[in-house]
């Protein structure tokens, strides 16, 4: 038989329990031969917990001492323990079971529920959103969609943490949380609900955890057979672990220490899922015999990004930060971060972007590169600069801005408004456009106040606030537009974002990247108000907003930019400042922080302002009328958007019908080939030479390579060359 050579995606199987130990580091090789009592893993981000913990269990399975069907090992998401189980394989430890809390908890409740109750097991309910609607109802109470996902996150909240309904008034002040309505309501809500659910015969998610949990405390007999099957456990994200999830870890425990926990408390940043800390903070004192292995060697990112991560940790308050790692780099030196200030958001946006454009010409995928943002209604703005840069992207745990259910309702309700037009009695006190757009979607759900809290009222009042200031920003721009100009700017939008997922840039909220890495990561909108949220006012609220930055730095391998916008929209009052998080890290903001870092030595704060492309010398004015241009849309037609146009109509569709076949052709949005501003200033100049398509912002070098030669046959009245399909692998 000939021997197949061992490759990075099957890699050869250790053949000795000794040979799963190479390549660890020394501390990862303590974590991998403690195999016996309580061990607790201190994990730093990017020091190889992962690593760590397979290893100590393949090696505990490859030496002998323990038996594969014997180990649990439990994490809290099912990518999680799929990566565990795939790297298990790899070392040889076929048999080890790795799981989420809730898999693990399920399994158990099937097997056993016919001895302990009888019958099959009630069906689960995957959405318990329509029963906490009806239970509301019983109630008559009316909630929104956006209330009903708080009233049904309350819930969650209330079952993980063990509070039954009566108690949650007193639990939600008692915890410091910003309930979304009355809480004497949301407790009868709870009550209806859970009656509701037994009626029907049905549980739901957390029931499945909560009803194994009771028949391990009622059933002795049944809780003495888990725990001889399974004699050792391993948690992983120990610092994420609810009141509920600890109490089933101790009834499969019993009275055993057989068990390694993993975590940082630095990386909390689930409080409001009922995540604590504590657990892992009071891991010793609950276990004074156990062994503590400390991983900070981080073999994730430079020593700039360790540096600053490092930094931004010893200023942090509070029991998780008197328990902070200090990380260590293992990496070769790379750039410093790169701290950036603009003067409003669309050029925040703009930079952003233009910065993005010259990593990928430089050679790096869009794939490894990232956006990370608070809250996901600071998505729009990226999208649209991407989109207008050409560049692919992607949106991790969220709905493209504008396929967002409440902006699509949104929408409807504006070109409703626009097709009555005056007839509309929601208009008749709204005198201009801005008042027109607060009008209509004020029956939406906007107010001119931000709900308190979180939640998915705020994230809802977030994407409706965004088309309030996008409505502004286009009647600043265009004095004499009507809603129905404004309906038409969003439907282009829109279009222009709706092309099919890609491979591209990743736009994700700093929640949604936790576990995620990327060469290149940029942090935006970090302002007062923004990170840390206005609705955090408590000192351990804060410290989580600081936490959550902390996890976005070290997302990043090597590249990291930091940036936010001194006002909102261009012109507008510049009244607000960087995080405080920032302050004595950033150069020039001074304190201690300064001088720990040494002064920041080698990054420097850009201070960005709005321009094309490639920055013109001297201002730029308009071809018709002569007026200076700022505004990026029209310095790419080199003209204001309300002069006049020369443009070549049936130029203009020539070239729209060929870009949406080389689009397809490619395999890629038709804005990553030329965006629709970038085709009518070409259709209004005509260039005659690679020298005048060159000039036109948005033909950089490498689109004039790839698309000139199609670009000027097509404005002197040929065709363009046959494209072969394949010949680009992507723009």
């Amino acid at each position: 038989m000939t021997a197949v050579s061992p490759s990075p995606l099957f890699p050869e199987v250790p053949d000795t329990a000794d040979a799963v130990l190479a390549g660890l580091d020394p501390e990862q090789r303590e974590v991998a031969t403690a195999l016996h009592g309580p061990v607790c893993v201190l994990a730093g981000a990017g020091t190889g917990k992962t690593r760590a913990i397979t290893h100590r269990i393949a090696y505990g399975v490859r030496a002998g001492i323990l038996q594969p069907g014997s180990v649990l090992a439990v994490t809290f998401t099912n990518r999680a323990a799929g990566e565990m189980r795939g790297r298990l394989r790899q070392l040889g430890a076929t048999g080890v079971q790795a799981r989420t809390f809730h898999s693990a908890a399920l399994r158990q409740l099937q097997y056993f529920w016919p001895k302990a109750v009888g019958g099959s097991l009630p069906r689960l309910v995957e959405r318990k959103a329509q029963l906490v609607a009806e239970a509301a109802a019983r109630c008559r109470i009316r909630l929104d969609r956006g209330e009903l996902r708080d009233v049904t996150s309350e819930i969650e909240w209330c079952k993980v943490t063990q509070t039954v309904s009566e108690d949650y008034p007193a639990a939600v002040v008692k915890a410091g949380r910003d309930a979304p309505r009355d809480p004497a309501e949301i407790s009868r809500i709870y009550t209806h609900y859970e009656q509701l659910k037994q009626e029907r015969g049905v549980i739901d998610f957390e029931d499945v955890l909560l009803l194994t949990v009771a028949i391990l405390q009622d059933r002795y007999d049944i809780a003495e057979k888990v725990r001889s099957q399974y004699q050792h456990f391993v948690v992983d994200e120990y610092q994420d672990v609810s009141p509920l999830q600890q109490r089933l870890l101790d009834l499969w425990l019993g009275e055993r220490d057989s068990l390694c926990v993993v975590g940082d408390a630095s990386q909390t940043i689930y409080s409001f899922t009922g995540a604590t800390p504590d657990h892992l903070l009071n891991f010793r004192t609950r276990h004074p015999n156990a062994t503590v292995v400390k991983l900070v060697r981080d073999y994730r990112s430079t020593p700039q990004v360790v540096h600053l991560a490092n930094g931004l940790l010893a200023a942090a308050k509070g029991r998780a930060a008197e328990h902070r790692l200090e990380l260590v780099s293992q990496r070769e030196s790379g750039p410093e971060p790169v701290y950036a200030e603009y003067g409003d958001e669309p050029t925040e946006a703009e930079h952003t972007a233009r910065k993005i454009r010259k990593l990928i010409d430089d050679g790096l995928p869009a794939s490894e590169i990232a956006i990370l943002f608070r809250t996901n209604g600071q998505s729009e703005l990226y999208e649209q600069a991407l989109a207008d840069a050409g560049i692919a992207y992607q949106l991790r745990g969220a709905e493209r801005f504008f396929e967002r259910q409440e902006v699509r309702e949104a929408g409807a309700a504006l070109r409703g408004a626009a097709r009555f037009g005056g007839n509309d009695s929601l208009l008749d006190d709204a005198v201009d456009l801005p008042s027109q757009v607060r009008a209509v979607l004020s029956t939406k759900g906007w107010t001119t106040q931000a709900p308190a809290g979180s939640g998915a009222v705020r994230d809802r009042w977030e994407s409706l606030a965004a088309l309030v200031r996008l409505a502004e920003d286009f009647a600043a721009a265009k004095p004499a537009a009507t809603l129905a100009d404004l309906v038409a700017e969003l439907d282009e939008r829109a279009a222009a974002q709706h092309a099919p997922t890609v491979q591209g840039v990743t736009l994700a909220s700093l929640h949604a990247a936790k576990g995620l890495e990327w060469d290149a990561v940029f942090l935006v909108g970090l302002t007062e108000g923004m990170l840390p949220i206005a609705y955090a006012t408590t000192d351990e609220q804060v410290e989580e907003e600081r936490r959550l930055l902390y996890v976005g730095v070290t997302r990043a391998r090597r590249h990291l930019s930091l940036s936010w916008a001194l006002s909102r929209s261009p012109g507008g009052r510049a009244n607000r400042r960087p995080s405080s998080f920032l302050d004595g890290l950033r150069p020039g903001s001074g304190g201690s922080g300064a001088r720990r870092l040494g002064g920041a030595a080698g990054s420097s704060v850009e201070r960005g302002t709005r321009g094309p492309a490639r920055k013109p010398r001297g201002p730029v004015h308009c071809r018709v009328c002569g007026r200076t241009l700022t505004d990026a849309g029209e310095l790419k037609l080199m003209r204001c958007e309300d002069c006049p146009s020369d443009m070549d109509e049936g130029l203009y569709e020539r070239l729209r019908e060929w870009r949406a076949d080389r689009a397809q052709e490619i395999g890629q949005p038709a804005y990553c080939v030329f965006t629709d501003k970038t085709l009518i200033a070409i259709a209004e100049n005509v260039p005659d030479d690679e020298q005048g398509l060159a000039r036109i912002p948005g033909v950089g070098r490498r689109k004039l390579d790839r698309f000139g030669a199609d670009v000027l046959a097509i404005c002197a009245g040929g065709a363009p060359a046959a494209g072969v399909a394949g010949d680009d692998d992507g723009v």
